[in-house]
């Protein structure tokens, strides 16, 4: 039996069409889809170390490796400067964030594809997908920042009242990474080669951030330049903070917090501008 619209009960009707050009962000979505955000971010956590021998020692493992190679290359054998600190907690200072970024960024990059059935059959903000990735990995964030504490007691750096800038940076590389991630994520659907540019990015981004070098190297008339690049004031900024360097944090920073803006905003704007087309493309 046939039935018509009259016979269905009545109540209030939402209508899903897809936008054209330029749209508002409307953010307050986010707000309706909370509990959704929160499974997302949960099963990306357990996904993660679904069937690892180590679990979630992964977090710790991956930036003391780096560390011990830093340390043995740049060093112990190339002797690049630490602006007067031992290169062990020098480098893990900067890895901790710089390592981060990098998951973060992979991850959220690949969430609208590797999350096809899901996009292509309900209706939700797709921004929670990357959203999720960039979220979730505050956790490794959190387990290898708690080992950078106690590195740096053990190497007698106590960290003082700079520490109250700690959120601030935090919240810069978030928004870098969420930022950059949604860019990507967006043209990921569009363009699968992205998939393959992505590792190179990371790496050669890894290279023009001071990681395995201070900034101090960098002539101060480069600074402000130096600086277009937001992971540069985050590590310079970690270093400043937690280890008292006398790095010049000031243009480094500022010029971040700029180019960080412009990506997270651009990045907002166009993952928008793209969502109405992803679940015909992916």
């Amino acid at each position: 039996m046939a039935i018509s619209a009259r016979d269905l009960p009545g109540g209030p009707t939402t209508v899903i069409r897809p936008t054209s050009g330029w749209v508002p962000l409307r953010l307050r979505d986010l707000r309706a889809y909370h509990e959704l955000l929160y499974f997302l971010t949960w099963r990306n956590l357990k996904v993660r170390y679904k069937q690892t021998a180590l679990g979630a020692a992964w977090a710790i493992v991956q930036p003391l490796a780096t560390m011990l190679v830093f340390t043995l290359f740049f060093g112990k054998l190339a002797h690049v400067p630490s602006d007067g600190h031992p290169y062990a907690i020098f480098s893990y200072a900067a890895l901790v964030p710089w390592t981060y970024f990098a998951n973060a960024l992979t991850q959220a990059s690949n969430s609208l594809v590797e999350h096809e059935r899901l996009v292509t059959k309900v209706y939700f903000p797709r921004l929670l997908l990357p959203l999720s990735s960039v979220i979730s990995g505050l956790v490794d964030f959190a387990i290898a920042f708690v080992v950078l504490i106690g590195l740096g007691i053990h190497f007698g750096v106590a960290p003082g009242i700079r520490m109250l800038i700690l959120p601030l940076l935090i919240v810069l590389m978030v928004a870098t990474a969420l930022g950059a991630a949604l860019w990507l994520s967006a043209l990921n659907v569009q363009y699968r080669d992205v998939r393959y540019v992505t590792p190179f990015l990371i790496q050669f981004w890894l290279f023009v951030t001071p990681v395995a070098y201070p900034s101090s190297l960098i002539p101060a008339r480069w600074h402000t330049v130096y600086g277009l690049n937001p992971m540069a004031g985050v590590v310079e900024g970690f270093r400043w903070t937690l280890l008292g360097t006398a790095s010049p944090v000031v243009p480094v920073f500022l010029s971040s917090l700029t180019t960080a803006t412009v990506i997270f905003l651009g990045g907002l704007f166009y993952f928008r501008r793209m969502e109405r087309t992803f679940a015909d493309v992916v």
